[in-house]
């Protein structure tokens, strides 16, 4: 397996990349041409929907559907959710993760992959005027199978019908950020037969809803086919729920104990998507590598 130490090498480059001060980061969004538009790569397309969930009753949800150009409808895809789709689907936002699928698609760093982007519920609001009624944490931050049931029995099929995907495990990928973060790696925890690999961006392993119990649970179950990647910014969060940092660390510890195959990255930044943006082409290459040997 390939692993790194709790304190990944990357990192060294970070502080070339941004500029803390005063509580401003700098984005450097031109250093990382992968997430720029590349003369001659073809565009995918995004479509966006809505879904009324049944396992979490009056829920709805916005999601989105990036189709690869190179997507030919015949041949079965791979897939990658992302939880908090809106986040990672913006044009002009910390990931821009269809132009980054773009480029690594075209350079054969990834699989042909369909993308899911899927927002978490919202209660909508009984009478006008009244707000909607967020279940985010509710269903983020719990542990258990329930979000990975929505995602596997609910959802995904709905999707399979339009666009033929592919049932290999190793063919898919969930990612997400804080709460979102740790929900992808409970899907994986919890149904490695349909999610084996993982990008947790800040991910909230502390006690919210009894998160920080990860690297323990990790350390006394037998290890699980996955590979995980962990990007934690040295000053996120230090609340009531815990700190941010020492959660991953923990995470990355267990990991390296159990002998997983992981990479962990922490570098300068706060609770914030813009230092994983800066990597996601990176970290997609790692998360993807040897991908030609796949058969969806």
């Amino acid at each position: 397996m390939t692993k790194t130490s709790s304190i990944d090498p990357l990192p060294r480059i970070l502080p070339l990349l941004f500029f803390l001060a005063s509580g401003w980061l700098l984005w450097a969004a031109d250093l990382n041409p992968l997430s720029q538009p590349q003369e001659g790569v073809p565009r995918g397309t995004v479509t966006q929907h809505q879904w009324k969930s049944t396992l979490y009753p009056g829920t709805v949800r916005d999601y989105w559907i990036y189709v690869p150009a190179q997507y030919n409808g015949q041949e079965k895809a791979c897939l990658m959710v992302f939880n908090d789709g809106g986040s990672y689907i913006r044009k002009e936002g910390s990931f821009r993760t269809p132009m980054v699928f773009d480029n690594l698609i075209a350079r054969g760093d990834m699989p042909v992959t369909i993308g899911v982007f899927v927002n978490p519920g919202v209660i909508p609001p009984a009478q006008p005027g009244q707000r909607g009624r967020k279940t985010r944490s509710f269903e983020y931050d719990a542990l258990g199978d329930r979000y990975a049931r929505f995602l596997v029995e609910e959802l995904i099929p709905d999707i399979a019908r339009r666009y033929p995907l592919s049932d290999n495990p190793d063919c898919r990928a969930i990612c997400g950020i804080s709460s979102g973060g740790i929900a992808a790696f409970t899907v994986a925890w919890e149904r490695p037969d349909s999610f084996r690999k993982v990008l947790c961006h800040i991910g909230s392993f502390t006690n919210i809803r009894g998160g920080n119990a990860y690297p323990f649970l990790i350390r006394k179950t037998d290890p699980k086919p996955l590979r995980i990647f962990l990007q934690e910014g040295i000053d996120d969060l230090d609340n009531l729920h815990g700190h941010w940092p020492l959660g991953n660390k923990e995470m990355a510890a267990a990991l390296e104990f159990m002998d997983y195959d992981y990479r962990f990255v922490l570098g300068e930044g706060s609770h914030s998507g813009e230092p994983g943006g800066l990597i996601l082409p990176e970290s997609l290459q790692w998360l993807w590598r040897g991908h030609e040997t796949l058969h969806p």
